[in-house]
């Protein structure tokens, strides 16, 4: 019996040891001791939600077998949302996980502690996991005594917000390592921030999808099921960026460093929608896309290749590039001791943390800006922009370099820090010119043989054009006519007795021109006309307003051309720019049609008395709005477009805040002859930057400058060259100003200047606000409108520099005087080429031939450059 007994014992011990232990549903009650041994089963989960959807567990993420951690999982997605121990691993299955009444611990099987959540107010009662992912500690009371969503690791959940003063971090590598990594999205009282090693890369309010609604410090980050936002402390949006409505979205900071949002359907999905957002876009945005000095080039699709830098070649330590001789300076190394010398890296390239920082010095030669580096013991290298005389310094570890793609980065030098190297530490000035030369060579060589492709590609799709003659496709277009032909990718026009099928993926919906008669009641209502032609409001079946352009002089270039640019346009959205709904392209018939904005123009409110007078809030709102659809188009969109006639009139409004940009993309459309006559009937004179007139390169800073004089417009509230208007017979500017020198009639981006000059802001503002202005933004207003104005194109911002100074998250540059000596000059002549007192600057340019004092000569038809007649150049893209 006794040997019986024994035997039973021993079965039973053996039994109970292999029994798995219970996974919990909701609750866990201290004290508990469990390990990922005694939940093989479960694949290491001992506590589950409510709705099933997460999971707590000992997770061991890969295939290796050294690192547990508590975490939490999202099991439709199997993503870990939150992370204990991240950087204290257990290493082995028989680690253990205690809820006991003091808190969670996680440890050593012998009891050794890696990781505790903090000193408690009282005892626990309970542990709870909520079915949004939450994990609390509970007292006796329900109080909560401890959380996870306080704790985040490199994942938010909706509902889940991130306060001022927290962070995202990364992990090493999220498939096996999940301790902390180098990239942070910090919370900050003007923003949120990504960065890496101290350097930011990307900033929420700079993100193109991005909309400013209020200047408030930024209380917390959070997400909700139609986007992601920064919050004031009241709960009111500061900014936002609009995504898929979904009912769960996950936010998460891949060990990449790219911050990805996903939609969800459900909480219990496991599919994500379309559209995820990611920042930063660019493949080359990222600060070790190619390793430590590694330069990265994007191709036209938007794809990145890597390579080394000229006298670079492959590390395999870091698996970046190294000097191919000498070696770069170590971060530790004595600053007296070394014998530095620097190496050239190339002409055309930056570094990734530039577009976010200011520089060290301006205004200064490489000499200087060579001895600022070496004055700096922590300086590994420096990168100096030649149009603007600007000076970077770069801090070790160095990130990847970027192959300047754009004008901005173009004419930009670099040099890095090296030690045991003969280099000559002044070679840099002296072979300026031998180094700018092979790449402008390059550069040239690069544009033909762009141009002779595109050519090329041009004739061959002209050679697919088919034509099917057959009288069951007449009669599909003619049966046609009573509704809109809607999800098509073709265009059928008729001509003759043929019919063209004409293939173009992305085309918006096509209506028929008896159809957009009776959408406009036979364009019944004209509510306004412009450089391309006149616009009626109209009304869709669904009951929806719209606003109906009516192409006038579109063109000789074919149906397809033009379709393929409305292609182009109408697959572009973004919440700044007008959204074109439909078109109409039958037999000679062009007409556009876009959502309504009922207040119109801004020009309506901004000059007409009899208008409701903008708010200088509203005022700032319109020029940031403005700012960010014109830069979504200069950098959002592959390729670029530029939009070649920015105004009041093209920038729309409605009774809801919304700021929009119409007519973008719509200069390709018109006639040789018409774009001959752009500057002259098209109403863009007073806009025009100076290369327009004097046979010069366009590009997108030609769009900067022209919105910089609309800067000054709404600082003004006028016209920046025409007389202010008068009410009862009295210039209301004049009588506003009691005499003083900044009077209605003068030329306004002249006074501008003087009274920046004067650092005298508060006169510049429109005087009917009587004084409800905020100076330092009037003040910041000015400064980029004058930095728009330079009079060469490549010292004036891009259009993302100018939205981030607009909105003060970017230090607005100083205006370099001697690149706005023209606009003195045209205020010295004001009236001496106008018929109304007013100062024509086209005119001047086209009779004096000079700017900024240096004679230009170029060839003109009937006083206009020969070049204005290049359809190509009337909308480049």
């Amino acid at each position: 019996m006794p040997l019986l007994f024994l035997i039973l014992l021993l079965l039973f011990h053996f039994h109970g040891a292999s029994a798995e232990a219970p996974v919990y549903i909701e609750y866990m009650y201290p004290t508990i001791s469990l390990s990922e041994l005694l939940y093989t089963k479960s694949d290491g989960t001992f506590l589950q939600s409510r709705n099933g959807n997460f999971q707590g567990l000992v997770y061991k993420p890969g295939t290796q077998q050294t690192r547990y951690y508590l975490s939490i999982l999202h099991v439709p997605t199997q993503t870990a949302i939150w992370t204990a121990n991240r950087n204290n691993p257990m290493p082995d299955r028989e680690s253990r996980v205690n809820l006991t009444p003091l808190g969670l611990t996680v440890g050593y099987s012998n009891g050794d502690v890696l990781w505790s959540t903090p000193p408690l107010k009282s005892n626990v009662s309970a542990l709870h996991l909520l079915d949004t992912g939450n994990l609390m500690l509970l007292d006796v009371n329900n109080n909560t005594l401890w959380q996870s969503f306080d704790y985040p690791t490199d994942t938010l959940v909706s509902g889940q917000p991130l306060p001022e003063g927290s962070y995202l971090s990364s992990s090493v590598a999220s498939d096996s390592d999940l301790s902390q990594g180098d990239y942070r999205l910090d919370v900050t009282s003007a923003d949120a921030i990504l960065s890496w090693m101290g350097s930011s890369y990307w900033r929420f309010s700079n993100d193109l999808s991005s909309v400013k609604n209020q200047d408030s410090p930024v209380a917390v980050m959070a997400t909700n099921d139609s986007g992601i936002y920064l919050l004031a402390s009241n709960g009111g949006v500061i900014f936002q960026i609009s995504m898929p409505t979904a009912p769960f979205h996950i936010v998460q900071l891949g060990s990449d460093g790219r911050l990805k949002v996903n939609s969800y359907i459900a909480v219990n999905s496991s599919t994500s929608l379309p559209n995820v957002f990611v920042a930063p876009r660019g493949a080359c945005d990222l600060p070790l896309t190619c390793g430590p000095l590694g330069l990265c080039s994007l191709s036209a699709s938007n794809s990145s290749s890597c390579s080394c830098p000229p006298q670079f070649v492959s590390s395999v330590q870091s698996s970046g590039c190294t000097p191919a001789r000498g070696m770069l300076k170590h971060p530790n190394a004595s600053c007296t001791s070394l014998q530095i010398s620097y190496m050239f890296v190339g002409s055309g390239i930056t570094y990734f943390a530039n577009k976010y920082r200011n520089p060290v010095a301006s205004g200064k030669n490489i000499s200087d800006c060579q001895n600022l580096c070496s004055n700096n013991c922590s300086c590994s290298g420096y990168f100096f922009d030649i149009p603007s005389q600007s000076c970077f310094l770069s801090q070790q570890p160095s990130g990847s370099l970027t192959n300047a793609s754009t004008s901005e980065s173009a004419n930009s030098l670099a040099y890095v820090k090296i030690q045991g190297s003969n280099t000559s530490s002044n070679s840099s000035s002296k072979n300026l010119v031998a180094i700018l030369s092979p790449s402008i060579i390059a550069f040239l060589l690069v544009l033909i043989v762009g141009w002779s492709s595109i050519m090329c590609w041009r004739n061959k799709q002209n050679k697919k054009l088919t034509k099917i003659k057959s009288s069951s496709s007449k009669d599909k277009l003619h049966g046609s006519n009573s509704r809109a032909i809607s999800d098509s990718d073709y265009l059928f026009s008729e001509s003759g007795d043929d019919i063209d099928e004409i293939l173009i993926p992305g085309l918006p919906t096509r209506f028929t021109f008896q159809q957009v008669e009776e959408i406009t009641g036979n364009f019944l209502t004209k509510i306004g006309s412009g450089g391309f032609g006149s616009v009626y409001k109209g009304e869709l079946p669904d009951k929806s307003e719209v606003a109906v352009k009516k192409i006038e002089g579109a063109g000789v270039q074919g149906r397809k051309e033009f379709c393929t640019e409305i292609a182009v346009i109408g697959n572009i959205h973004h919440v700044n720019l007008v959204r074109l709904r439909g078109y109409c392209a039958q037999s000679s018939h062009r007409l556009l049609i876009y959502e309504y904005m009922n207040r119109g123009s801004l020009d309506r409110s901004l000059f007409r008395l009899t208008e409701k007078l903008l708010s200088w809030t509203e005022r700032m709102n319109v020029a940031i709005g403005a700012a960010r659809g014109i830069a979504y188009l200069h950098s959002g969109c592959q390729p670029k477009i530029l939009h070649c006639d920015i105004k009041p009139e093209n920038i729309l409004l409605d009774d809801e805040g919304h700021v929009k940009i119409a007519d973008f993309g719509l200069a390709k459309l018109l006639t040789p002859e018409q774009s001959g006559l752009f500057t002259t009937m098209r109403g863009t004179r007073g806009y025009l930057a100076p290369e327009w007139i004097m046979n010069a390169a366009i590009s997108d800073r030609s769009d900067v400058y022209s919105f910089g004089m609309v800067l000054l417009e709404l600082v003004r509230g006028r016209k920046n060259r025409g007389e202010p208007a008068s009410v009862d017979g009295q210039s209301k500017w004049s009588t506003a100003t009691g005499g003083s020198s900044v009077m209605g009639g003068e030329y306004f981006p002249c006074v501008a200047l003087e009274m920046h000059l004067k650092k005298c802001y508060e006169e510049l503002a429109d005087p009917r606000l009587d004084g409800n202005v905020v100076i330092s933004e009037v003040e910041r207003m000015v400064k980029t409108a004058l930095c728009c104005l330079h009079e060469e194109p490549a010292l004036r911002p891009n259009m993302t520099s100018v939205v981030a100074m607009l909105e003060g998250t970017m230090e607005v540059w100083e205006p370099r005087v001697e690149s706005l000596g023209s606009l003195r000059m045209y205020g010295r002549r004001k009236g001496s080429s106008s018929s109304n007192g007013t100062i024509d600057i086209e005119d001047e340019l086209k009779t004096s031939k000079i700017i900024g004092g240096s004679n230009v000569t170029s060839n003109t038809t009937n006083g206009w450059p020969s070049f204005m007649s290049d359809n190509n150049l009337s909308g480049p893209r």
